[in-house]
């Protein structure tokens, strides 16, 4: 038990593009379940679900996210504060956002940022980290976590430790940072003990205040501007975004870490990635024999080193080797394991083509469910237990929706309906529906939108064979 419960600060606003094209702007790699069932946002709020130490949590994330966070959140019942960001404006003010936060509700109190993106191998040995810091940063010391390299990283930041503070052997003083060295240099931090910077650390609200006043006051006034002029309720806080737009775009280590001088490490010995590429994926998965790790509906013969994610799709590889071979609904890719790094490029280039992969993904997530486009005029709409959804046509063309699972209660034109399984309604042009589940499994409905004539010929085709009544359409 601890005197001051820690704060766990979530930063989950990021996008991941590296990690294309299963992590778009649409859906970044921190809500996606990369490596298990769970997101990796998932995984670490109940890495810091112990009542006894922790706090219940608060996310920053942009507002775009926010049905996201909320709705997994729910899935592994942790409450959660959700600060919204009207734009990105990287960590450092994301940072001090939740420091300002934090010191309102209790002057001084421990907090603990953690990046949403991250995996991490083994819970109970990262906590042992934690509390092997919390006396450090009482004293004032913002504690960062260290990892014993296993290899030269070019992509990964370092630290130097330095002398232990006090009499706590667990806890070094951090005497420098080096972010992404050449390849001599990484060999060289690993010959001289060198750590990887993990990017999680730990401090006393009041004492990071301090810092961002004496290293960023810019960040620190526009921080405390977009919270005054926030608005808030239902545990959401919607900060301003012309205070906000105003803030340096800098991250914390940028802004703050590598300037102050009071910064202490804690050497982890947990495992940890940041999953920044599909290499890092392949390290962190299980291998068959040669080597080969698969995602879903993968299948590999005589290769070897080799990574599959298949999204629906079955993707089979013969004679590879050290490939990255990632299949969606919508777009492939394929890499020889070496060049992983380039595939931002990819993703740069799609964007200045205006190519909706870029940044979209098929599936839209809706906070009552998701909408898939299924091609030129379909789409699939799953609408959850309970969920609600609205629909207005912006293609100015009618539409059939078929009811492929479940019982719908449809309001079409001012007239509600109740349509099962096979049942269908017609939605004029330019009309708005709207479409509840009343059931207790997802509904699924298929919207293909058509000129008017085809609809007709549609409906009285249906209505001839029996598949639907007069009065359902």
């Amino acid at each position: 038990m601890v005197a001051q419960k820690v704060v766990p600060v979530l930063l989950a606003g990021g996008g991941g593009s590296r990690l294309w094209p299963v992590s778009r702007d649409s859906l970044p790699k921190q809500f996606q379940p990369l490596l298990g069932s769970l997101s990796t946002f998932q995984q670490t709020l109940q890495r810091v679900s112990d009542p006894d130490l922790f706090d219940n949590p608060i996310v920053v994330t942009s507002e775009a996210f926010e049905h996201f966070a909320s709705r997994q959140a729910g899935i592994v019942n942790r409450p959660v504060s959700l600060i919204l960001e009207p734009c990105r404006r990287d960590s450092a003010a994301a940072v001090a956002i939740a420091a300002l936060l934090v010191e309102h509700r209790g002057a001084g109190s421990p907090v603990l940022v953690l990046a949403a993106d991250h995996v991490i191998l083994d819970d109970a040995l990262f906590l042992d980290a934690v509390r092997s810091g919390l006396e450090a940063a009482g004293d004032g010391k913002i504690v960062v976590f260290g990892l014993p390299p296993t290899a030269p990283k070019t992509n990964f930041g370092y630290i130097r430790p330095g002398l232990p503070v006090g009499d706590n052997r667990d806890v070094r003083l951090v005497e420098a940072f080096f972010e992404k060295p050449k390849l001599e240099d990484a060999l060289a931090y690993l010959r001289e003990g060198y750590l990887w910077n993990s990017g999680n650390f730990l401090f006393r609200s009041d004492r990071m205040i301090e810092e961002f006043a004496k290293h960023a006051p810019k960040v620190l006034a526009a921080a405390r501007r977009s919270i005054a002029a926030a608005q808030s309720g239902r545990g959401i806080l919607r900060l301003d975004n012309v205070a906000f737009s105003a803030s340096p775009k800098i991250s914390i280590d940028y802004a703050v870490m590598q300037k102050s001088r009071n910064v202490a490490v804690v050497p982890g010995r947990f495992g940890w990635s940041d999953i920044g590429s599909w290499d890092a994926i392949w390290e962190m998965l299980p291998h068959d024999e040669d080597g080969n790790a698969v995602l879903g509906r993968g299948m590999m013969v005589a290769s070897r080193n080799c990574l599959v994610h298949a999204e629906e799709v079955l993707t089979a590889v013969i004679g590879g080797a050290d490939l990255v071979v990632v299949s969606t609904p919508d777009a492939v890719l394929v890499c020889p394991r070496e060049r992983i790094q380039e595939v931002k490029g990819i993703v740069e280039r799609l964007q200045a083509e205006g190519a909706r992969e870029a940044s979209l993904h098929r599936r839209e997530s809706q906070p009552w469910g998701h909408v898939e486009s299924a091609g030129d005029g379909l789409k699939r709409i799953v609408i959850d237990p309970a969920g609600m959804a609205r629909f207005r046509d912006q293609t100015h063309q009618a539409a059939i929706c078929i009811v492929l699972k479940g019982t719908a209660n449809t309001i079409v034109g001012g007239v509600r309906r109740f349509i099962n399984t096979g049942g269908s309604f017609h939605v004029p042009e330019a009309a708005m529906y709207q479409v509840s589940n009343v059931g207790k499994t997802p509904l699924e409905i298929l919207e293909v939108r058509i000129d008017a004539t085809s609809i007709k010929e549609v409906i009285e085709s249906r209505e001839e064979s029996g598949e639907v009544e007069k009065e359902q359409v």
